[in-house]
């Protein structure tokens, strides 16, 4: 297994020990491969997807048997949903007991199965070259997603003659399609000069297929307008000309009007959920659809695709720029701008409020920080603040779009920072998320990983206290976080430095002592307990 991990280049594995994960670990322990130590198992898998995110590369987490396998499902169902290259790897009870609900035995391979591309339970360990083989294929190639190893504890044990590591993965049936078809290009680029009002969506799919050269470069040559899905938020930087900002439930209301207005919308690498467009099959009433994506099972999904396109965005778009000659209506183009214009930022500092306004800081900060800059950002209401305020450039906006897990960010974070020491990584979350993964701070103490870390308190669980104003008169039931700990005290607990903030000016003043420090830090950011999502 360790040799396997070697052929594939794997520098660094995030994991929880147990019995039956202990054979595979003692020979881990003679590698090269770094491994760290995770303080819950769920953390694990977030830490191995900022890792994959910001690398580009299958993270790798591991867990035992049983509650440990089990507290990664979350993780690995968040690295699913937002389509990130995972190999899990847990360990099982010996074969011969394997169905006897013995100490610490769960059906892992079953209970992960709507949340895996594929998995495993090895039942012979002379088939591990070859699993491991298909493993990182199948997460890294197609549509990316986690992988789940299952290998009990006497394969771990087993010995095998001879060690050969296959050059290939050959699977029957799984042949992901990269170029898109002529005659669907053809059509689609006819269609792009006919339109008068087109509009580009970029979602995370091309982040994910590493086309953000490529879907400027068809932007700009071709002056069509472009929003992003939360999920596609840094492919385009926020103060581009013609981009608009990101729509839906949460999105730049120019942003949305614009979609709402386009008589033909290219989605690209987006699966057109309901927090992205409330109402598709209106969209496509009105426009003409043209939907590309690797995976052929996303296209016609949600909304209907009057002109689908399978295939990998990168090459996709490389087509779209090598043959498109199109003039978008000037006309067009000054009424986006105009939208554009005629929104204004929500926020507005007041210093004297005893708080700090979270939209207009976010404004401030991103100005700080490096234009690579990696951000990570919670579920909630610190989610949408960043998502709508923080200039992502040339960095990456890594959050858990699709499932919404709290907890994501700090252990995601982490995994980034590792990835990419040299760059700058921050991590927002709320007070309620924070509290979620917060026992990783012991993590951030072990390796020593400088993240920075913005801790939004407004002792609330803020996105749903809002909920409960708005659709049931304000009856606030398990949203008060009024058992919250000094995070000051329990930041210097672990020995990380830890600074509190009670106005905008404050907290500026501090965010730069934060991004100056070269270890870890937590700003909290003392927000106004009734300071609205957007």
């Amino acid at each position: 297994m360790v040799e396997c991990l070697k052929n594939e280049n794997v520098q660094i594995a995030f994991g929880y020990p147990g019995a039956a994960i202990c054979p595979f670990l003692d020979c881990l322990y003679r590698s090269p491969i770094r491994h760290v130590l995770v303080r819950e198992e769920q953390n694990a898998a977030h830490e191995a997807s900022g890792y994959a995110r910001a690398s580009g590369k299958p993270g790798v987490c591991i867990a035992t048997s049983g509650p440990g396998a089990t507290n990664m499902i979350t993780g690995i169902a968040t690295a699913y949903m937002d389509s990130v290259p995972l190999i899990a790897i847990t360990g099982q009870v010996s074969s011969e007991l394997l169905g006897r609900d013995v100490f610490q035995e769960a059906d892992i391979t079953g209970a992960c199965e709507p949340f895996t591309k594929h998995s495993y339970l090895v039942k012979d360990a002379a088939e591990l070259p070859r699993v491991f083989k298909e493993a990182f294929h199948i997460a890294s190639t197609g549509r990316p997603g986690p992988v789940l190893i299952d290998v009990p504890v006497d394969i771990q044990a087993s010995e095998i003659p001879e060690f050969i590591y296959p050059q290939r993965a050959e699977i029957i049936g799984y042949k992901p399609r990269t170029q898109g078809h002529a005659m669907q290009i053809k059509k689609a680029l006819a269609a792009i000069r006919e339109a008068k009002r087109p509009i580009l969506v970029c979602g995370g799919g091309v982040v994910l297929a590493g086309a953000r050269d490529e879907l400027v470069a068809f932007a700009e040559k071709s002056g069509i307008p472009v929003v992003s899905t939360m999920m596609g938020i840094g492919v385009v930087p926020m103060d581009s000309r013609l981009y608009l900002g990101m729509i839906g439930m949460h999105g730049h209301q120019n942003a949305n009007r614009a979609v709402g207005e386009a008589d033909l919308i290219i989605l690209c690498g987006a699966r057109v959920g309901d927090r992205a467009v409330s109402a598709p099959e209106q969209m496509a009433a009105k426009a003409k659809i043209i939907h590309i994506d690797i995976d052929p099972a996303e296209i016609g999904k949600n909304m209907t695709a009057h002109i689908p396109i399978v295939g990998d965005i990168r090459l996709v778009l490389r087509d779209f720029a090598g043959q498109a000659d199109v003039s978008v209506p000037q006309e067009w183009i000054d009424t986006v701008l105009r939208y554009k214009a005629e929104y204004k930022p929500g926020g507005e500092p007041d210093n004297e409020s005893g708080f700090v306004e979270p939209r207009s800081f976010m404004r401030s900060l991103s100005a700080m920080m490096e234009e690579n800059a990696i951000l990570t950002a919670d579920v909630g209401q610190n989610q949408i603040w960043a998502a709508r305020n923080f200039n992502v450039k040339e960095g990456r906006f890594l959050t858990s779009g699709g499932l919404g897990t709290m907890g994501y960010a700090l252990p995601a974070a982490i995994g980034a920072k590792l990835a990419k020491p040299h760059r700058q990584v921050l991590c927002i979350c709320g007070d309620g998320s924070f509290q979620m993964a917060m026992c990783e701070l012991g993590t951030v103490c072990q390796y020593g990983v400088p993240i920075k870390i913005i801790l939004m308190q407004n002792d609330r669980l803020g996105m749903v206290r809002e909920i409960q104003d708005n659709k049931f008169g304000g009856r606030h039931m398990l949203t008060l976080l009024e058992g919250n700990p000094d995070f000051v005290k329990l930041a210097e607990a672990y020995g990380i430095r830890c600074a509190l903030a009670s106005s905008n000016a404050e907290a500026e003043k501090l965010a730069r002592e934060m991004l100056q420090s070269d270890q870890a830090y937590i700003l909290v950011c003392r927000v106004d307990p009734d300071a609205p999502t957007i």
